[in-house]
């Protein structure tokens, strides 16, 4: 069965994990669920940075000053109007939507929006939107603070995401250590595979995410990526997209299988 939350939690600084759940975000979207992204992220604030226009409130004030404001007040509609050429149009459901709550704030809202009780107050806000969308998906960085315990011990499921280097396979093994201190697992492993020639094993990995070259979201343009991101819907939730190939991606696929 699917479930609901998951925190894709960096095992590194610029993993991708930001990235990684618009892409995972936009795939599960194009196959009916609507979606929303937490950003637990609060130092880089790169969630934000994909999103136009003021942010206010943000998610700090979230968990700090206006704790006593509903989820709805602080979330964006993301921009799905992707080229999604890779699926038949025709063949899909009616798509889902795509929401973000960014952290943008200044550094003494970020200092107060670290401390046991912001923390708590995420957790809280985790189970709000867990009764407000199909699937939750939280931008956790590297774990060090509270926001980060609060997210991979909140969500269901928890998703390293490395990348695919002898780095990144250093790291998921430091970030499964410090998941067990704090009372929880890694349930899955996504590698992000920036260069093509990823040193990642492939058993170490439930998935590996191509560099996507354009902006987010851009993995339902190629086959590669509707693959991809179809095996980390599975992996990081249990959620299997039925995303139908266009009629090219067919071919494509029917002339790979013969070659093998």
């Amino acid at each position: 069965m699917a479930l609901s939350t998951a925190a894709l939690v960096g095992a590194t600084g610029g993993a991708g994990t930001t990235r990684s759940c618009l892409e995972l975000a936009g795939a599960l979207a194009a196959a009916g669920d609507d979606v929303a992204v937490l950003d637990a992220a609060y130092d880089t604030q790169g969630l934000a940075r994909h999103l136009p226009g003021r942010i206010d409130p943000d998610a700090t004030a979230l968990v700090t000053d206006g704790s006593d404001r509903p989820l709805s007040e602080a979330t964006i509609e993301y921009d799905l109007d992707a080229d999604c050429t890779a699926l038949d149009a025709e063949a899909l459901p009616d798509p889902g939507r795509v929401v973000c709550v960014p952290a943008r704030a200044p550094f003494e809202r970020l200092a107060r929006a670290k401390t046991a009780e912001a923390a708590q107050e995420l957790e809280r806000r985790i189970d709000e939107a867990a009764t407000a969308f199909d699937r939750v998906l939280i931008d956790t960085p590297p774990l060090g603070a509270n926001p980060a315990v609060a997210a991979v011990t909140a969500a269901e499921r928890v998703a390293v995401v490395a990348p695919a280097t002898e780095r990144g396979v250093d790291a998921v093994q430091t970030t499964r250590g410090c998941l067990q201190d704090v009372g929880t697992n890694a349930d899955a492993v996504l590698a992000v595979d920036r260069t093509g020639t990823g040193t990642f094993p492939e058993a170490d990995a439930d998935a590996t995410l191509p560099q996507f070259d354009a902006e987010a979201p851009a993995g339902l343009e190629t086959e590669t990526g509707v693959d991809a991101l179809t095996t980390a819907a599975d992996a990081v939730l249990g959620r299997e997209l039925d995303l139908p190939l266009a009629e090219s991606g067919l071919a494509a696929a029917v002339e790979s299988l013969r070659e093998r």
